[in-house]
C-alpha cells in the first residue's frame, strides 16, 4: 500500500511539473497577446501625420462644455464654423484647392493655388500640439486631433491668423479681422483646418 501512494504521489508530482511549462507557455502567450493589445492601444493614440493632408473646411473645438453651453450649443458652433469656413475661403483656402504635406524628414509644404510654402513641423505627444515653422519667421503650435484619414489642426485665433497672413500674404485684410472679432466672442474656442488624407 505504501509502495502504491509513494507511487501516486510521484506520478501526480511529475503529471504537475510537466503541467507546469505548458501553463508557463500558455501564460506567456496570454501575456504577449495582452502586450500586443496594450501597443495597438498606444498606437491608436499616436499620431502618423506623413503624407499629403488636403484641406476638407473649417473646424471648430470650443476647449469646455461650459464655453459650448455659452455659445447656443451645437447650432452656434455650426454657425461659427461655417462664418469661418467663408472667411479662409476669401481668403483663398479653400476645400480641395488646399494641401498640406508632411514628411518623413520633419518638413511640411503647404501648397495651394500653385504657390508653395516650406516649413519644418514636430509633434510633441504628451500635449497633442504640432509646432510648424516657417522660414524663422513663424512659429505656431496647433492643436492636433486624429482620425484615421482625417486630421485637424486647431489654432487658437492669433495663430491662425499669422498662418493666414503668412500663406495669403494678406495682413490688415477685412476678412482676417472678421475672424479676429469672431473668436473674441467665444473665449475658450479653438478655430482651425480639418484635413483628409489624400
Amino acid at each position: 500500500m505504501k509502495k502504491m501512494t509513494c507511487f501516486a504521489i510521484v506520478w501526480i508530482a511529475w503529471m504537475f511539473m510537466a503541467a507546469v511549462p505548458c501553463q508557463a507557455q500558455s501564460l506567456q502567450d496570454l501575456l504577449g497577446k495582452a502586450t500586443q493589445v496594450v501597443e495597438a492601444v498606444k498606437g491608436s493614440g499616436s499620431v502618423n501625420m506623413v503624407g499629403s493632408w488636403t484641406y476638407s473646411g473649417s473646424s471648430i473645438e470650443f476647449e469646455s462644455d461650459n464655453v459650448l453651453s455659452k455659445a447656443g450649443g451645437s447650432v452656434a458652433a455650426s454657425a461659427v464654423e461655417k462664418k469661418l469656413d467663408e472667411y479662409l475661403t476669401k481668403a483663398g483656402i479653400k476645400a480641395g484647392n488646399t494641401t498640406f504635406t508632411f514628411a518623413q524628414d520633419s518638413t511640411v509644404t503647404v501648397a495651394w493655388n500653385g504657390k508653395e510654402k516650406k516649413g519644418t513641423y514636430s509633434y510633441n505627444a504628451s500635449t497633442q500640439k504640432v509646432t510648424l515653422k516657417f522660414s524663422k519667421i513663424i512659429t505656431i503650435h496647433p492643436k492636433l486631433t486624429a482620425k484615421s484619414d482625417e486630421l485637424d489642426l486647431l489654432f487658437e485665433a492669433d495663430n491662425l491668423l499669422k498662418l493666414i497672413t503668412y500663406l495669403t500674404s494678406k495682413s490688415g485684410n477685412t476678412t482676417l479681422q472678421s475672424i479676429s472679432a469672431l473668436a473674441k466672442n467665444y473665449d475658450g474656442m479653438l478655430l482651425g483646418l480639418a484635413l483628409k488624407k489624400e
